[in-house]
């Protein structure tokens, strides 16, 4: 995929026949010089959608059904009542868009399997990536006095949304404008995809994690991420691999992101007994996210103009602060007791989901993301992701002393509550689906779950089995191997499915032969990034409403490959399983 590409791509988006009324001529006259009703919705197509850089691409790509009056009438109808009504009835405004969603065709990557047998390089090589990796992390921290993220926009979305999924994201979420952006962006991706255009905004590409290759990303800074890269800088350390120098800076860009997780981003809430306690946000309130000024107001813009804490930053930073052995009182407080009022029991999926994209699975005992803050707003509605569950489950191990989890039953149910639904969702197979997942790809549970196995392997034998009373974790390890090597190595990979490969085989105990694959890759890779480092971006996390959204970068994937080869180095150096 290169400039011949996309020059052909972009030729054709902007030379098709138009074979219908466009978004354009749809919209246009009811958003595009309107003013009153919902001023949100209309200030959002004209920024997201009415922009000069997408009409063009967007102009002539009609759907013939718009040609039916009744139905173009229908659907400009329901874009008029969710402008204009002051408690609009969403399931009937996205009623007409759902059954137009669901003639659009999209599906996941499906990488073509692979024959030929891959060489291990030698540590010498890998060794030379790991420096390359830790060096960028630790210059991007020198340059900005953070690790940045990015964030992109895929306009053509995701393909688990369907009609149904669709509606349920209108009817389940609570902001308004973010119902606004998902209904707008939802519409669009239908004239996208079905036309030359979505050629253009949704190219192909290798591998199952998706390359971040858009023109606009918007950089930004969260506790979740800091977490994260804290995690890596600790994996570089233990390689034995870094200068003196480098070692002073890792230090010092731990601590300082250690803070921003445990002081910066720490917001109070209320538990569900009442209490007070202290969670961590993705997006500390201005200017730490630094944003630019521009993004700032395009991200109210799009809907986001409230964030409130979730389970998954507070769990990760948690864990990475506690790794990093910081003493903060914070860390004293034993989550599992929150986390309690966040859990799906029997019979309540339907209060607590509120938008239940993955409902196929069951539930119970599983943690739902969104953390209400103090004024009680929750705008996102509640989801529930299963890799989320095992950040949960892993900061939970770590602090087992601490929070006396062996010596309170509540907590221990609490936590072998979330075991349970996580043997649930393995045994039926349904972890392999991306449908299964709100945030993450299965490649990414799959390493994920590896990271969650090895700290429970740091228990006394007698803990585990105290947790654990009926093997589950020896059932999902055999399982979530079998997917990596029969599955993720066994296809065509990137950079990033590599490296996560790398990390569920690194802590799984797999076969020293499967890592060839992944290390050959990582290694055939190396400069493909360019000026901004080692590799290039690819997606590490999503949303999936109001579109997708992909969430990466540079630095992530230098740190996700710089984790997995640490692992695999170990691995190598030790020539036997973990």
């Amino acid at each position: 995929m290169g400039v011949t590409y996309f020059a052909g791509a972009a030729y054709r988006a902007l030379t098709a026949s138009k074979v219908g009324p466009s978004l354009y001529d749809l919209c246009d006259p009811l958003f595009h010089k309107h003013t009153g009703g919902d001023a949100h919705i209309v200030k959002f197509y004209k920024t997201a959608l009415g922009n000069p850089a997408l009409r063009p691409l967007l102009c002539r790509a009609g759907l013939p059904e718009l040609r039916d009056p009744a139905r173009f009438k229908a659907i400009q109808q329901a874009l008029r009542a969710a402008r204009d009504d002051a408690s609009p009835d969403w399931k009937a405004i996205g009623q007409p868009i759902a059954e137009l969603l669901d003639t659009v065709t999209l599906s996941h990557p499906e990488p073509k399997p692979v024959t030929a047998s891959a060489q291990a390089p030698s540590l010498g090589e890998i060794d030379n990536v790991i420096k390359a990796c830790g060096a960028h992390l630790l210059r991007s921290f020198d340059r900005n006095g953070f690790i940045p993220t990015y964030a992109a926009f895929n306009l053509i979305g995701d393909p688990d949304m369907h009609g149904r999924d669709f509606l349920m994201a209108l009817t389940g979420l609570n902001s308004r404008g973010y119902k606004n952006s998902t209904l707008l962006f939802t519409l669009a991706r239908i004239f996208i995809a079905r036309s030359p255009a979505g050629k253009l905004i949704n190219p192909p590409w290798t591998g199952i994690a998706e390359p971040m290759w858009e023109p606009v990303q918007i950089r930004h800074r969260s506790a979740y991420y800091d977490a994260f890269f804290t995690e890596a800088l600790l994996s570089f350390g233990e390689t034995g691999l870094p200068s003196p120098d480098q070692t002073t800076s890792s230090h010092r860009a731990i601590d300082a992101m250690v803070e921003f997780c445990l002081v910066t981003s720490r917001e109070e809430v209320r538990s569900h007994d009442g209490t007070s306690v202290n969670v961590i946000t993705a997006l500390a309130p201005p200017p730490h996210p630094r944003f630019s000024r521009l993004f700032a107001q395009i991200k109210q813009d799009l809907g986001f103009g409230i964030y409130v804490p979730d389970c998954d930053t507070t769990a990760c930073s948690f864990s990475a602060a506690t790794q990093a052995g910081s003493t903060d009182p914070i860390l004293d407080q034993p989550l599992l007791d929150f986390y309690a009022g966040y859990q799906v029991g029997n019979g309540s999926n339907e209060p607590m989901v509120t938008v239940p994209l993955n409902d196929h699975i069951d539930y119970d005992g599983a943690i739902v993301t969104w953390i209400d803050n103090l004024a009680g707003e929750r705008p996102y509605g509640n989801d529930l992701d299963p890799t989320l569950n095992l950040d949960v489950l892993e900061v939970s191990f770590r602090n087992l002393v601490r929070w006396k989890v062996m010596e309170t039953p509540t907590r221990l149910e609490t936590m072998q509550r979330i075991i349970g639904f996580q043997r649930r969702l393995v045994a039926s197979g349904a972890f392999a689906d991306p449908k299964s997942h709100i945030y993450y790809l299965p490649e990414l549970y799959s390493a994920y779950f590896g990271r969650c196995y090895a700290a429970f392997r740091e228990l006394p034998a007698e803990t585990q089995q105290a947790i654990d009373t009926d093997g589950t974790f020896d059932f999902i390890r055999l399982r979530v191997l079998a997917y990596v090597q029969d599955e993720l190595i066994a296809r065509e990979m990137n950079t990033f499915d590599a490296a996560l490969a790398l990390i569920a085989l690194g802590h799984l105990g797999g076969e020293l032969a499967h890592f060839a694959p992944a290390l050959r890759c990582i290694i055939t890779a190396t400069g493909e990034g360019g000026r901004k480092g080692p590799f290039k971006a690819y997606e590490w996390n999503k949303m999936k409403t109001p579109t997708r959204i992909l969430v990466g970068g540079p630095e992530v994937t230098s740190a996700f490959v710089l984790m997995g080869l640490a692992l695999a180095r170990r691995r190598m150096m030790n020539g036997h399983a973990a």
